[in-house]
């Protein structure tokens, strides 16, 4: 008994056809849930009141970067990971040095760059010493003798006679804060995970249509 077996051309392009379908489909499903996180991830970081600087910092890259694959993959990360991280996870933060966490109450301003304000760096630019003021009952405190201008900022008094001084309360001492958790990046990322098989499939289904279409013509 002999067997033969043409393979019929029209097969092997059907085949062909199929697999470039599905790199396709792979690929753009890829970078689609990628997108969709990268986008959900930023939403969530500006509605947490976080700002839109730190929502930037999500980035989204993807692989094979040009071209299609069957392995095709997205890595959505974030240039700021250690301050995303904080508020995803909402640690327990304590001081480096076992002592205190200092704390800036709304006297003490904001640091050059904008961000929070360090006692350091407060005396250096208001010219001011801060004095510590224990509490047994409640949070300690550290305090400066000045003067709170227009905008509610201790600074330096000018008066000669001591009119307007007030010992301010510029930071709020504490051993530990619960940084409360803001976050959940998990939940968009098991979502944009769930749905990568449907995009596969609706990408290779409407690959498939395309390349019916185009071998009509």
């Amino acid at each position: 008994m002999k067997l033969k077996i043409d393979i019929d051309p029209d097969i092997v392009a059907m085949m062909a056809a199929e697999v470039a379908a599905g790199e396709r489909a792979v690929t753009a499903a890829m970078r689609e849930a990628g997108t969709g996180l990268k986008t959900a991830w930023r939403t969530q970081i500006v509605q947490a009141g976080l700002g839109r600087r730190l929502a930037n910092s999500i980035r989204l890259a993807n692989f094979p970067r040009s071209g299609e694959s069957l392995d095709a993959a997205a890595l959505v990360w974030s240039k700021a990971p250690v301050i995303v991280g904080a508020h995803d996870t909402g640690p327990l933060i304590r001081s480096k040095n076992g002592f205190w966490l200092a704390i800036p109450l709304p006297a003490a301003g904001k640091g050059l760059r904008g961000g929070r304000i360090t006692p350091g760096e407060w005396e250096r630019r208001r010219g001011l010493r801060l004095r510590f003021v224990y509490r047994r009952n409640g949070p300690s405190l550290l305090v400066a003798e000045g003067r709170l201008n227009s905008r509610g900022l201790g600074v330096a008094s000018r008066s000669k006679t001591g009119r307007g001084k007030v010992t301010a309360p510029i930071f709020l001492l504490v051993p530990q804060v619960k940084l409360p958790k803001r976050l959940d990046l998990a939940r968009d990322a098991e979502r944009a995970h769930d749905a990568v098989p449907g995009l596969i499939v609706a990408n290779w289904v409407e690959g498939r249509a395309k390349w019916r279409r185009d071998s009509d013509l």
